[in-house]
């Protein structure tokens, strides 16, 4: 017998009033799945917008019974956003009484590393989270003080001594760029291993999510997260955070969706609306305790904050570079219908 899972990109629930706007037309389809898991991308706490520490806060009954209506069954908290953990205890207070699963964040590590796991249906799916993307006091959780889970990652600046690429000129003339490198923390790649090898034979699909990323493709310290994910058991990878669908990666025979995009995101950073953005949902398929077939569908909302999926051949053009940036990746994606099957 086959069993669905579904994976979605950021939930932002600020500003919403009406519980049910958000989730109208993509409800059902969730509801259909038998695991729904997404990123929480605000605090269910009411506070104003704070461009400071750039916290999300939704209205904690309105967005609880967004949730509570979309079918969502866990979500990621470790991300940027959720900080202070006042409001990220009275957020986690409100998904334990909607009874929505969660993962990332917790009053100190051992508890922000825990995994969320959740068995219906008679599957057994597991999640966790990290964020490299954090603010660099009061925000990761330590040993004995509140916060979210993180995997550290490293930046460089690196001045080329000869051309590389045939658009850049050598670096005999001043004001040639510098190269921007990446990469993970060795030792926080070593944890996440441990995390993923204790929760591998909990479940029957483990699923790693990361919130990270800068623009529109992966960077290397994403590569290393995500490979190391795979490389410790877990069957897919799904990222977050640039808002944007970036390429997808097939590593081993399993699916890295380096940028998901959003599920539903009125409003961001600084006011901005994100009306018409486009996201991608995944589909897992899974029989026998086995992943066997991965789709993905586009996902928009309208200028109501309603999500909906587009039909595959409205988004013609975006499907084509993202194809064409994944073949890159050793991924095919292939249509059809309204989903895409991603492939080696």
């Amino acid at each position: 017998m086959t069993a669905k899972v579904i994976l979605t990109g950021d939930v932002n629930l600020m500003r919403v009033t009406d519980p049910m706007v958000p989730f109208r037309h993509v409800a059902a389809d969730l509801h259909s799945a038998d695991v729904v898991f997404g990123n929480l991308e605000c605090c269910l706490q009411l506070q104003e917008l704070s461009h400071a520490n750039e916290g999300f806060f939704a209205d904690p009954k309105v967005g609880g019974e967004a949730l509570k209506l979309s079918g969502i069954h866990a979500v990621g908290i470790a991300n940027n956003v959720n900080y202070g953990w006042a409001n990220i205890s009275a957020s986690i207070g409100r998904l334990n009484e909607i009874g929505v699963f969660h993962t990332g964040a917790g009053p100190n590590l051992a508890a922000a590393r825990a995994p969320a796991i959740v068995v219906r249906n008679g599957l057994r799916v597991g999640a966790l989270q990290r964020s490299s993307v954090y603010w660099p006091t009061d925000h990761e959780a330590h040993g004995d003080s509140p916060g979210i889970a993180v995997i550290k990652g490293h930046t460089a600046y690196h001045v080329p001594m000869g051309r590389i690429s045939p658009d850049i000129p050598p670096a005999n003339r001043p004001g040639i760029p510098p190269v921007i490198l990446t990469w993970a923390d060795a030792t926080y790649l070593d944890e996440l291993r441990k995390d993923i090898a204790a929760l591998r034979p909990q479940v029957d699909v483990l699923v790693a999510s990361f919130h990270w990323g800068l623009g529109r493709e992966p960077l290397q310290y994403m590569k290393d997260i995500a490979h190391a994910a795979i490389d410790a058991g877990a069957d897919v990878v799904m990222g977050h955070g640039p808002h944007y669908t970036l390429p997808i990666e097939v590593y081993k025979a399993r699916p890295i969706f380096y940028g998901l995009g959003n599920l539903t995101f009125n409003i961001g950073h600084l006011g901005r609306k994100h009306a018409g953005w486009v996201g991608m949902l995944v589909d897992l398929t899974v029989d026998s305790g086995a992943v066997v077939e991965c789709h993905f569908r586009f996902v928009r909302a309208n200028e109501k904050n309603e999500s909906y999926f587009p039909r595959a051949a409205d988004e013609a053009e975006i499907l084509s570079d993202l194809t064409a940036r994944s073949c890159k990746l050793g991924a095919s994606l292939i249509p059809e219908a309204d989903r895409i099957r991603v492939s080696p």
